[in-house]
């Protein structure tokens, strides 16, 4: 699994760093056109994804993910190979639209391996395997700007489809899914439907923040990923953008990788939720000079620091949703999870591509911030009040903590 979204993670990152320069090349058009279409064509893509997502979970939850992993790689390989061939933005702008209902292969992956992994290391073997996405993500944008030099936009597709194909097979041929039924699904898988599972979420305000946190991380963190080769582009100039852009991308992916197990390690150790706070201020704190760089090379070293703090986030969030929900319902509970993500992916570079276009790239960054810090206030204050209420029915109902509405 882990060599499977090695290829998906960084096949899918080799576009980045040129999407917006693909763009460029079906017409003559201004800068403000570029931004916003790069903004809507990143994330159309997860406008699909955002609806289907919470099908294909509870899919999984009763027939088992691994065909379903087949299935993603079938189906996005086929679309970037025909995005090869694509002749105007609309053309692309819908493949993208269809790539979308694919579009899940990694969180679907961290689904699998999270309800057959113990609770108590969740966030390590979490972690662990999204080392395999991230340094995906890593080498992707730095051989995908290698090869545009090399051979142009529109090969550089189709040489990506085959890396999604060949994941495809490895779980064909190297995943064997154990589909185990605990007592607790024995006896409680059928009687779960879509209304009692969003009840749980809303039931457990803190797992309902660390969810919806999921949209507002992603609308920050993908608002500046479409316009990041624009912005390369003005600070460095266009000698061997694609390279650089490439370079620029990767960074923040060899800071994720160096720290996404240890954070879920710590995790597992101290508590999901304190880590998750102090990275999501951590995050807003390194994204906001980002807005005030001269140079490529300012701007690759807080790329760095920021793959640092965002390493985590999302093992030790995923790891906390595999801690409150049975395991009947994880893969639902987890696409749910996964759909809000997709939300934020939709908004943010939306958002981030018009704001550039109005206020200037720079704005991206103050806004990107701004979120960020916002989300780990929400998380703090929810934590806080719920561990501060939970504290004082303890003392002044000491029985209360043994009835079955305590416990998760």
């Amino acid at each position: 699994m882990w060599f499977a979204n090695f290829f998906v993670g960084g096949s899918l990152t080799m576009v980045l760093p040129f999407l917006s320069l693909y763009i460029e090349e079906f017409g003559n058009f201004s800068d403000a056109y570029v931004q916003n279409w790069s903004g809507w064509i990143f994330g159309i893509t997860f406008g699909t994804a955002f609806i289907f997502s919470p099908i294909w979970g509870r899919v999984g939850d009763k027939f088992g993910r691994k065909n379903i992993l087949i299935l993603f790689a079938a189906g996005m390989g086929l679309s970037v190979l025909l995005m090869g061939f694509a002749n105007s933005v609309w053309d692309l702008f819908f493949l993208r639209l269809i790539m979308g209902i694919f579009t899940g292969f990694i969180p679907m992956s961290q689904a699998l391996i999270s309800t057959q992994t113990p609770k108590e290391i969740a966030g390590r073997v979490l972690g662990t395997l999204q080392t395999g996405s991230v340094t995906g993500n890593l080498m992707g944008p730095l051989l995908g700007g290698v090869l545009a030099d090399m051979f142009g936009y529109s090969a550089t597709f189709k040489w990506v489809s085959i890396t999604i194909f060949m994941s495809g097979l490895l779980v064909l041929l190297g995943i064997r899914e154990l589909l185990y039924k605990t007592e607790e699904s024995t006896n409680k898988e059928t009687a779960y439907t879509s209304k009692q599972v969003l009840l749980h979420i809303f039931g457990h305000p803190v797992l309902l923040a660390v969810m919806l946190i999921s949209a507002l991380v992603q609308v920050a963190h993908f608002s500046v990923q479409p316009i990041l080769s624009l912005y390369v582009a003005e600070i460095h100039g266009p000698t061997s953008i694609a390279f650089f852009s490439g370079m620029a991308f990767s960074a923040a992916g060899l800071g994720n990788l160096m720290m996404a197990r240890r954070w879920g390690r710590i995790g597992d150790r101290t508590g999901y939720i304190k880590i998750l706070i102090f990275l999501l201020f951590m995050a807003g704190i390194v994204y906001f000079p980002g807005a005030f760089v001269t140079n490529i090379w300012q701007l690759v070293v807080l790329r760095f620091l920021l793959g640092i703090s965002i390493g985590g986030i999302i093992p030790v969030r995923i790891a906390y949703i595999r801690q409150e929900a049975p395991l009947s319902i994880q893969g639902e509970m987890l696409g749910y999870n996964t759909s809000l993500r997709f939300l934020g992916n939709i908004i943010g570079p939306a958002f981030g591509g018009m704001l550039a276009g109005f206020f200037g790239i720079s704005s991206v960054f103050f806004v990107t911030s701004a979120l960020l810090i916002v989300s780990g206030a929400i998380v703090l204050i929810t934590w806080y009040r719920h561990e501060y209420e939970g504290k004082q029915r303890k003392g002044t109902h000491s029985l209360s903590s043994h009835s079955p509405n305590h416990s998760s």
